[in-house]
């Protein structure tokens, strides 16, 4: 039987809806209650299944429907700028990369700025509008339908237009990330475009912070093993960093504040 949430608990969700996520302490000083007053919020929320329990907090709880991207943007944002700089920092110059659908992939784009002689291919409008003006770093961007929603382009025409390339580097993101190290996603025609991306990138390097172990999405993107470097800010998925040893996957992880490489 269902439980109608509470006047509080109501509040709380429409705050996780707005930011992605809410943490005990925060809610506890903002309701003037206690953090284990607030931790029966949250867990009568999860049996509802309408959060899911993180560290500390929760989430938004959904398996078939992603956070909404203005949302994400605000979801471990100091740990995706982190990310960002530490895979930025394994992107030579004078090279050729594709950039997938993502906030933290945006991040890495962010850190190219001081990059010169790329090559960008990306299905991504946010990161072409962040690197068109660089005189030293030529655009290009797939067609296809847009999508309102977060600025992807997606759909059969990107993943004819990026078969097109074969290039040295492919920067991509993921929704969540299961124990058994598959890459999981919500959209399956975004699913085809990184699909597409993976294969026709010489390195392919995957970048998601820890949050990601802690949600599901439906549909598959592909495995751990198809990636060359992990940069995420903590590998705490004790299965996901046994794959990564098991099938030499470079783990690097990038501390928020620092954006340097452990």
């Amino acid at each position: 039987m269902s439980i109608v949430p509470n006047f509080r608990q109501q509040q709380i969700l429409e705050m996780a809806r707005s930011a992605g996520r809410v943490t005990v302490d925060d809610l506890a000083a903002r309701f003037e209650v206690t953090p284990q007053t607030i931790r029966k919020d949250l867990n009568e929320l999860c049996d509802q299944r309408l959060l899911s329990r993180i560290h500390g907090g929760a989430v938004i709880s959904s398996g078939v429907e992603n956070v909404g991207y203005e949302a994400r943007r605000f979801i471990a944002q100091e740990e995706k700028r982190a990310i960002g700089a530490a895979a930025a920092a394994i992107i030579p110059n004078n090279t050729s990369l594709f950039i997938n659908i993502g906030t933290t992939t945006e991040e890495v784009a962010r850190a190219l700025l001081d990059h010169e002689g790329l090559l960008v291919i990306t299905n991504n409008i946010n990161v072409a509008n962040i690197l068109y003006r660089h005189p030293r770093i030529e655009v290009i961007i797939a067609g296809g339908p847009l999508r309102r929603t977060d600025g992807g382009i997606i759909g059969g025409a990107a993943v004819d237009f990026i078969r097109q390339f074969k290039v040295d580097h492919a920067v991509i993101g993921t929704s969540a990330i299961d124990e058994e190290g598959a890459l999981l996603d919500f959209d399956y025609r975004e699913v085809r475009v990184s699909q597409a991306i993976i294969g026709n990138a010489r390195q392919v390097i995957l970048v998601s912070d820890r949050l990601k172990f802690e949600r599901s999405a439906p549909v598959r993107i592909g495995h751990i093993s198809q990636v060359d470097v992990f940069v995420t800010d903590q590998l705490s998925s004790a299965p996901v960093a046994e794959l990564c040893r098991a099938q030499g996957v470079r783990v690097i992880e990038a501390h928020p504040r620092e954006g340097t490489a452990a």
